[in-house]
């Protein structure tokens, strides 16, 4: 295992560790699954490159745009409950129910 890769081990469960730590407001939550998609999209690419496949070339590119739809979707959603609540924490989510 390279240095490399277990630096991007490390930032993903840094990420981790802190969607642990900070789950009580939204912001940091998001913050955190943000870090994870980065290192996991700069995981994908190296093992992409390493490979040396035409096919799997497109997984990180797949893989950035999951987590640029994530991204809209949970700022959606934090922009509504910071409007309507004034907050941002997680424990309002369950008040959007119909």
């Amino acid at each position: 295992m390279s240095i490399t890769t277990l630096n991007i081990m490390m930032a993903f469960l840094v990420a981790l560790l802190g969607m642990l730590i900070y789950r009580s407001h939204l912001m940091s939550s998001l913050l955190c699954l943000e870090g994870m998609m980065l290192s996991l999209f700069m995981l994908a690419t190296i093992v992409s490159l390493n490979m040396n496949f035409t096919i799997s070339f497109m997984f990180p590119v797949i893989l950035l745009v999951f987590a640029a739809c994530e991204a809209a979707v949970g700022l959606a959603l934090l922009v509504m409950v910071s409007n309507t609540y004034g907050m941002d924490y997680v424990h309002n989510l369950n008040l959007l129910q119909c």
